[in-house]
């Protein structure tokens, strides 16, 4: 599997919701971004470490990696390789072993970018997902097939109020593409437990 490394840009609040945030991640030549939701809590951590609070040296993150680096030689690496359920699929490796551990796309992100750790995504990924990167640009196109089910809703809620029914017929799309999606699901469950 072909891999593109990731590189943390940004991260932006959505203007207009109370819950969702983007992490921006640019390949290594800043051509192409991925944008990653992020839920209010991920968007806090960020912000004290982009703003040098001085508790962070002693918040758990930084805390639990201060004792793994220095207690062993493992070295890992973090990969985002599909989506599931409409979220990023992230998985931290270690690398001599290839050990698999899931965790949250936006944790991944935050996580490498506290230890370190090389972060990628797979080729495939980068080509249906990313968009070309523009760093003075204060639009940040979002693919809403990597939103939540709750943070669709609220972005439909917000876009009928906002009176933009263009975009409000795209995201009414994607929920209705995803309700196939499960009903379909089931409906195969239910033929294979006959």
């Amino acid at each position: 599997m072909g891999r593109v490394r990731l590189l943390f840009k940004n991260v932006s609040e959505i203007v207009g919701t109370k819950n969702i945030g983007l992490l921006i991640m640019v390949d290594e030549f800043q051509q192409n971004q991925l944008t990653i939701p992020c839920d209010k809590g991920i968007l806090y951590q960020f912000e004290m470490r982009i703003n040098r609070a001085p508790v962070v040296s002693k918040l758990l993150p930084e805390a639990l990696w201060s004792i793994i680096s220095l207690q062993t030689d493992l070295h890992f690496e973090l990969v985002i390789d599909h989506i599931v359920d409409g979220q990023y699929r992230a998985i931290l490796y270690n690398r001599e072993t290839l050990q698999p551990v899931a965790i949250r796309a936006s944790d991944a992100v935050l996580l490498a970018y506290i230890a370190k750790i090389p972060i990628y995504a797979s080729s495939d990924l980068m080509r249906k997902q990313s968009v070309p990167y523009n760093g003075g640009s204060r639009d940040i196109p979002l693919p809403v097939n990597t939103i939540d089910d709750a943070m669709l809703q609220q972005a439909l809620d917000k876009a009928i109020k906002d009176e933009n029914y263009e975009l409000a017929s795209n995201l009414r799309d994607e929920m209705l593409r995803r309700k196939r999606k499960d009903e379909q699901q089931q409906a195969d469950e239910d033929n294979n437990s006959v």
